[in-house]
């Protein structure tokens, strides 16, 4: 005992020599991630909760105007129109790319798991959401785009699918999931990997077919990759700005104008950074009680694996 005392006694210092070498290592890796990280995000998010208290226009200083620009913003009818046309995106992207890339996963896992396929499923992804949008921009063409031209020929009719107000925002949620759904299908695809094929195995030797199987298997089993995914569309959807930017514009008659393209408008068009601010201090509001509402509903942290 007394040897084994003397022993711990003596590589102490050695241990505690190795640990702040560690930590200094440690702290030299971690240290350019966490300068851009409050040179780029935390100082900007300061200054713009700063300027939502203002006046600026860049042209002359801020002036300290208190809540004026949120007294405004509640008596906006642009803004109101601007959440609920994201919304409206929101809910078409998330059902559309969610059930989706759901099905696209569970075919992986049950017919093939070739790295040709999933790349194939990522390429998408991997193509600048200008390029996609300008893409499709021309095949949906009223005039000239090969998608109105078949319509055509198999006598459905043009469709205005940029032009229609009532056919914009689901064209342009369209658009987004044919870009995102192959990168969520494979972060779902990720989870089904981690569920034991021998409860698959049980469940059938119970008589449970395949659908069963899915819904009382596969997707509890799949909630905090889910839960996740859904952090990450629903936060991403509500982003949206390029697409709209290069498509529509916000048109036609605001039924594309997203609440970031009403904000970058606001901003850059009439130089008004205090108001633009505001809304976006309410917007980074509304995607924290979002994000946090959904991480405790779906239990994220939690796995029945467990």
């Amino acid at each position: 005992m007394v040897t084994l005392t003397s022993r711990t006694q003596a590589t102490l210092p050695g241990a505690r020599r190795r640990r702040r070498n560690d930590l200094r290592a440690a702290l030299v890796f971690v240290a350019p991630a966490t300068i851009g990280f409050l040179v780029f995000y935390v100082w900007p998010a300061i200054r713009g909760v700063y300027y939502s208290f203002t006046d600026f226009s860049v042209l002359s200083p801020p002036q300290w105007i208190g809540t004026e620009n949120y007294q405004e913003l509640l008596s906006d009818d642009l803004v109101r129109n601007a959440f609920w046309v994201t919304l409206e995106y929101v809910l078409i992207n998330i059902g559309a790319q969610t059930v989706l890339a759901l099905g696209l996963a569970v075919l992986m896992h049950r017919l093939t798991k070739s790295v040709v396929v999933r790349g194939t499923l990522l390429l998408p992804y991997l193509v600048a959401n200008v390029v996609v949008a300008l893409l499709w921009f021309w095949m949906l063409d009223y005039q000239i785009g090969i998608v109105n031209q078949m319509l055509d020929w198999v006598g459905l009719g043009r469709i205005a699918f940029f032009g229609d107000s009532a056919w914009a925002i689901p064209t342009i949620a369209m658009v987004n999931v044919w870009r995102h759904v192959g990168y969520t299908a494979l972060l779902i695809f990720a989870g089904l990997q981690t569920i034991p094929t021998h409860l698959y195995e049980a469940a059938a030797l119970d008589g449970a077919g395949e659908v069963r199987s899915f819904f009382k298997i596969t997707i509890p089993l799949l909630r905090p990759v889910l839960a996740m995914v859904l952090v990450i569309t629903v936060t991403g959807s509500f982003q949206i700005f390029d697409t709209v930017a290069v498509t529509t514009a916000g048109g036609p008659v605001n039924a594309t104008r997203v609440i970031y393209y009403y904000i970058y408008e606001l901003a850059f068009g009439r130089f008004e950074f205090g108001y633009a601010s505001a809304i976006s201090v309410v917007l980074f509001l509304v995607l924290a009680s979002v994000a946090f509402a959904q991480i405790k509903l779906l239990r994220a942290g939690e796995s029945d694996l467990s």
